[in-house]
């Protein structure tokens, strides 16, 4: 016969096991969404996924066991693509162009320019100072006015962890550049407080990886737009700020939300910059 207290230990081996097997099945998702990230960019959206996974740590180890009724209950099915709020996307293709070496200066360091995306879901004006960012403000200035950015659509949206539409790459997978690699800038930015890019900050993706300290200085054309207050390392060199109008528009890209449910794919807006111009302000 079974005591009370054969009884309860018993329970509270189950109890164990079962939250063993929902550790174990985070971390295999967790890895497996890392190694996702990193075959397509893996420079962003890496912040995102530690967030996320550790969300996804803690969450277990402070939940309370259910019955077993609830541990069986079968995930929901992935929710349905939402309406795609934007336009058809103006005749044109994206200009196949690669440089060896970054452009020689021509910004003026002293001034504000402005990168206004015209996209097919509304208009996003980036105010640009170059005095905070040259090296990246003069890159824009370059490739936009070879057309670079005509026609390309923004590949990523994360809805997970971090807030950002990706865009600036011509073959639209995440591994695209203009060829040569600019330097981190503007690391330091007061806005940056607490390790959060703030609603509305536009900065550049890069190759860096924070466990190995490699990577630096490898910026190249993508670039994210903060449409939430996001939690990530200041290693992203901030270069812009979104005008209102254009918070809007972006915002609007996110409510679409994204491909995969999952919180990181294919925004399901088709966001295509029709054309980019740069101005000095």
């Amino acid at each position: 016969m079974v005591t009370q207290e054969q009884r309860r230990r018993q329970l509270a081996r189950e109890k164990f096991l079962r939250q063993q097997q929902r550790r174990t099945s985070a971390r295999r998702k967790a890895r497996a969404r890392n190694a996702v990230i990193a075959s397509v960019l893996g420079v962003v959206v890496v912040g995102s996924v530690v967030s996320y996974a550790t969300g996804v740590f803690k969450q277990d180890d402070d939940k309370s066991d259910k019955s077993d009724a609830a541990a069986a209950t079968p995930s929901p099915s992935a929710p349905s693509k939402a309406p795609d709020p934007c336009d058809k996307a103006a005749a044109g293709k994206v200009k196949s162009l690669s440089y060896k070496k970054e452009p020689a200066m021509s910004v003026d360091k002293s001034a504000d320019y402005t990168m206004k995306l015209q996209t097919t879901c509304g208009a996003i004006d980036i105010v640009m100072p170059a005095s905070k960012a040259p090296h990246t403000v003069n890159s824009f200035n370059f490739l936009v006015g070879k057309g670079y950015l005509d026609h390309t659509k923004c590949h990523r949206l994360t809805t997970n962890g971090i807030y950002v539409l990706q865009c600036g790459d011509p073959q639209g997978t995440g591994m695209g550049g203009p060829g040569y690699t600019i330097p981190d800038e503007n690391l330091k930015d007061k806005r940056l407080k607490g390790n959060v890019y703030p609603a509305g900050t536009v900065a550049m993706a890069n190759q860096y990886n924070a466990q190995t300290k490699e990577g630096r200085d490898s910026g190249g054309s993508q670039f994210f737009l903060v449409y939430q207050d996001s939690q990530l390392p200041a290693n992203y060199t901030p270069f812009g700020t979104i005008s209102e109008s254009g918070m809007k528009v972006l915002k609007k890209i996110a409510a679409a939300g994204e491909s995969t449910g999952q919180g990181d794919g294919a925004p399901n807006a088709t966001v295509v910059i029709d054309k980019a111009t740069v101005t000095k302000s």
